[in-house]
């Protein structure tokens, strides 16, 4: 799990992003920090059925960091997320 202080500043980085690019959230700041915690909090259960998910040798030769990265660029394109 991320550290309080973390969560806080990924909400802080959602807000300033949504803020400039004049996104209308329509949720107050609890709303968005208990987004931010479930998030995490899935994350953190998940972990290891995404490691399972991928074939091998991906699994066993990639490494963590790989990993998240090959899951966040897939993220960012199926949602096409700048």
């Amino acid at each position: 799990m991320l550290s309080a202080e973390d969560r806080q500043g990924l909400q802080q980085l959602f807000e300033d992003e949504a803020s400039r690019k004049w996104e209308a959230l329509g949720l107050s700041r609890d709303d968005i920090a208990a987004a931010v915690n479930a998030v995490d909090a899935w994350v953190e259960a998940n972990a290891a059925s995404f490691n399972q998910a991928l074939p091998e040798p991906a699994r066993s030769e990639l490494t963590a960091i790989q990993k998240t990265k090959l899951l966040y660029l897939v993220c960012r394109r199926r949602w096409e997320v700048t």
